[in-house]
């Protein structure tokens, strides 16, 4: 682009083309929901900006695609992936949005999800939406790319972007970004704005980078990260953020670093647990110091309050942006719940809804139920959890699987996941990055490092070694299904 070769027209028209090519027609991947109409008229409008007055930065005139359940004010629309939201738009960006316009961003579309952020149903398919209808894994069609965030894990992986914005609350930016062979940050709670993303739990929900490499994931995490009057949970990012996160990768990242083995995240899979058995002796001879096992003391204990308190907090903060969103045709929780039951055939034809059920039985979040979880979660994923272990062992990261390699969609009797490491950082609140770390069954599966609040800087120079040093991340070949002997 500063050579002129590539315009951010000729860039975003290539996208467009591709997802036509690919994501609709041919393999169909179909992990794009909508096209922006004016992302060619935007993208024009950069290429004259760059000519008379110069780039905003690294991301001016740059392609990205945001999840389905991200605001934004123009002809797109913002659904979660549910029919009960088509038909109304918000009335401003979200703070991503903004970000990404006020970067220079192209927001070249909106990517398919698992529904309401996969909080529907405890049977869902991941990646599947009533409006979006099955998002598919490019590395074979028949595979799931996992959720929530599946449409911008696999759009990001087959090329229909730059780089991707999902969203978190436990796993929906790492799992979909193991699955489909690309880098994803969860970053800590309150670094990027959640005002105007459909939220699941304001105690966990974040947006988060999902790019082909550790480079793009910091160059995009820089342009979204920052305080937002609408979210007081962004009050100190300011004070921590940093605006350029490319600074800190070093390809030599790995050398002195004390990484500790969570070592009760594996055994879920033998071929997982052989591959990263290696990489640990790889990482030993790049000059990592590995701690193993690294274990948190609160491994396994705080499932159900975690549960219990998304619960709450899915009825509360649900009810509150639904009641500002303007023409919304639902207002609350019991009004999509509502909704779903008129439209069985549409929206439940594949699963149902127990988990919005089960929210809409809960009270207040003055609740001494809810109180007391919360605080349990807090304290089993901090003090004797994450942090706890990190000042046991003097440790800069933690290191487990993300998640095996990508299982068979199966729409009867849905998800089928078989192990993964993102609760503790998510029910805490801190950062978590996954990095491509090799291929099993022809099939990509990530690694994830995870540590304390505000710890990205640390965490991405450790990640950016690891990728320099194994390279394992390979372009998908859309194949319709794997053979295996």
């Amino acid at each position: 682009m500063k050579s002129g070769e590539i315009s951010a027209r000729s860039l975003t028209q290539a996208y467009l083309d591709r997802i036509n090519d690919v994501d609709k027609n041919g393999p169909a991947v179909n992990s794009v929901i909508e096209v922006n109409p004016d992302a060619i008229a935007i993208a024009e409008a950069l290429d004259k900006e760059r000519k008379d007055h110069g780039v905003r930065g690294p991301m001016h005139g740059i392609p990205v695609l945001i999840k389905d359940n991200i605001d934004t004010a123009d002809k797109m629309l913002t659904t979660a992936g549910s029919l009960a939201l088509v038909g109304s738009s918000p009335s401003q960006d979200s703070g991503v949005a903004k970000k990404l316009r006020d970067a220079g961003a192209v927001i070249l579309g909106k990517t398919n999800l698992s529904e309401w952020a996969n909080i529907r149903s405890s049977h869902s398919t991941s990646g599947w939406s009533g409006r979006g209808g099955l998002t598919k894994n490019p590395y074979a069609l028949h595979r799931n790319p996992c959720g929530s965030s599946s449409g911008s894990g696999a759009a990001a992986s087959a090329n229909f972007c730059t780089v991707a914005v999902g969203t978190e609350t436990d796993g929906s930016v790492v799992c979909p970004s193991s699955a489909n062979g690309i880098v994803g940050i969860k970053p800590t709670l309150g670094l990027i704005s959640r005002a105007g993303v459909i939220p699941i739990s304001h105690s966990q929900d974040t947006p988060g980078p999902m790019a082909r490499t550790v480079r793009d994931a910091a160059i995009l995490l820089g342009a979204l990260a920052g305080s937002d009057a609408r979210d007081a949970a962004t009050a100190y990012a300011s004070s921590k953020m940093q605006k350029d996160y490319t600074q800190f990768l070093d390809p030599n990242g790995l050398r002195g670093a004390r990484i500790g083995v969570a070592r009760k995240y594996f055994g879920f899979n033998d071929a997982v647990d052989a591959l990263l058995n290696d990489l640990i002796r790889e990482m030993k001879s790049a000059g990592a110091v590995i701690v193993d096992p690294a274990d948190l003391e609160s491994h396994g204990k705080f499932d159900e309050t975690e549960l219990l308190v998304l619960m709450y907090e899915l009825k509360t903060d649900l009810n509150g942006y639904l009641a500002a969103r303007p023409n919304s045709p639902v207002l609350s929780l019991s009004d999509v719940i509502s909704f779903n039951d008129k439209n069985k055939d549409r929206e439940m034809p594949y699963f149902g809804q127990d988990l919005f059920l089960k929210a809409q039985e809960k009270g207040p979040l003055t609740d001494k139920d809810y109180v007391a979880a919360l605080a349990a979660n807090h304290s089993l994923s901090r003090e004797h959890g994450i942090d706890g272990v990190m000042d046991k062992f003097h440790l800069d990261a933690l290191f487990a699987p993300t998640g095996g390699p990508a299982w068979l969609t199966d729409l009867a009797n849905g998800d089928h996941a078989s192990g993964g490491s993102s609760n503790a950082a998510a029910v805490a609140g801190y950062p978590n990055i996954n990095v491509p770390a090799g291929f099993l069954f022809e099939l990509p599966v990530g690694i994830s490092f995870f540590g304390r609040a505000w710890s990205e800087p640390t965490l991405l120079k450790i990640a950016y070694g690891f990728e320099q040093l194994t390279k394992a991340r390979k372009p998908p070949q859309f194949r319709e299904e794997l053979s295996f002997g």
